[in-house]
C-alpha cells in the first residue's frame, strides 16, 4: 500500500459509488471526505480545501458543473485539481467540464485501479507544477507580460492586479505560453510541455482550455493568439 496524507473530497449522490471511492482510496492511504450534494461539497471545500475533488456531474440540485464553476471562481479553491466522474459519455459533457476548469475525467462504471491511478497522476501534476519548472524553463521568479503576472511558486496569476481564478491546467498553459512569447506551439506540443507526452488528453481539450483562459483574461483575451493550422502563441510584446 502506498501511504499518502492527501485529502480527497468525493462528491456523488449515489451512496454505493461514494463507498466504493472511499474504500479504494483509503486503502491507498488517502483521507476521504464524502459529500452527497453540490451544496455540501462547496461548504466543505471552502471550510477545509482538499488536495483533489472527485466530482460527479449528475447531482441533484446544484449540478457538478455548477460546483466546478464555483470552485474555479474562488481564488481559494481555483487551483484544486478536479476529476469529473460521470455516467455520460457524450463529448459535449466532457468538453463543458474541461471548459469550466476540470483537469481530468473518468466515466462510470470505472475500475477502482484506474480511479486511483488518475487521482495519483493529478496530484503528481499539481505537486510538479508547484515545486519544479516546466520543461525547457529555468527556475525564475514571476513572469510579467501584457499586464499579466504569473508566480509559479505561489501558484498565483494576476491581470492588472486582479487575481485570475485558473485551474491547474489553465495555469500551466498560460505560464508556458507567457514564458515563450512569439513562439507558436501545436496543441500536441502544449500537451507535452505541461502534462507530459504520455498524458491521455485530446487536442480538443487544449482548445477548450484556451477558450477558458481567454474568458478569464477578459479584455486581454487577444494576447493568446490562434495561428490557423498550427496552434497557439502568446503575442510578442511590442
Amino acid at each position: 500500500m502506498s501511504m499518502s496524507n492527501e485529502r480527497i473530497l468525493a462528491v456523488d449522490d449515489e451512496s454505493a459509488i461514494l463507498e466504493l471511492q472511499k474504500y479504494n482510496l483509503e486503502k491507498e492511504g488517502f483521507r476521504v471526505t464524502a459529500c452527497a450534494s453540490g451544496e455540501e461539497a462547496i461548504k466543505s471545500a471552502k471550510a477545509s480545501p482538499p488536495d483533489l475533488v472527485l466530482l460527479d456531474l449528475m447531482l441533484p440540485g446544484m449540478s457538478g458543473l455548477d460546483v466546478c464553476r464555483k470552485l474555479r471562481a474562488d481564488p481559494a479553491t481555483a487551483g484544486i485539481p478536479i476529476i469529473m466522474v460521470t455516467a455520460k459519455t457524450e463529448d459535449a459533457d466532457v468538453v463543458v467540464g474541461l471548459e469550466l476548469g476540470a483537469d481530468d475525467y473518468v466515466t462510470k462504471p470505472f475500475s477502482p485501479k484506474v480511479l486511483v491511478a488518475r487521482v495519483r497522476a493529478a496530484l503528481r501534476r499539481k505537486a510538479a507544477a508547484a515545486e519544479s519548472p516546466k520543461a525547457g524553463a529555468e527556475v525564475s521568479g514571476p513572469t510579467h507580460i501584457h499586464g499579466i503576472s504569473i508566480n509559479p511558486e505561489r501558484h498565483e496569476a494576476f491581470s492588472d492586479s486582479e487575481p485570475l481564478a485558473l485551474s491547474v491546467t489553465e495555469f500551466q498553459i498560460l505560464e508556458f505560453l507567457a514564458k515563450n512569447p512569439g513562439r507558436v506551439f501545436s496543441r500536441a506540443q502544449i500537451i507535452s510541455a505541461v502534462k507530459g507526452s504520455s498524458y491521455p488528453v485530446t487536442e480538443r481539450s487544449i482548445d477548450v482550455q484556451i477558450l477558458s483562459i481567454r474568458k478569464k483574461l477578459g479584455a486581454k483575451a487577444d494576447v493568446v493568439e490562434t495561428v490557423r493550422g498550427i496552434g497557439y502563441r502568446m503575442r510578442d510584446p511590442e
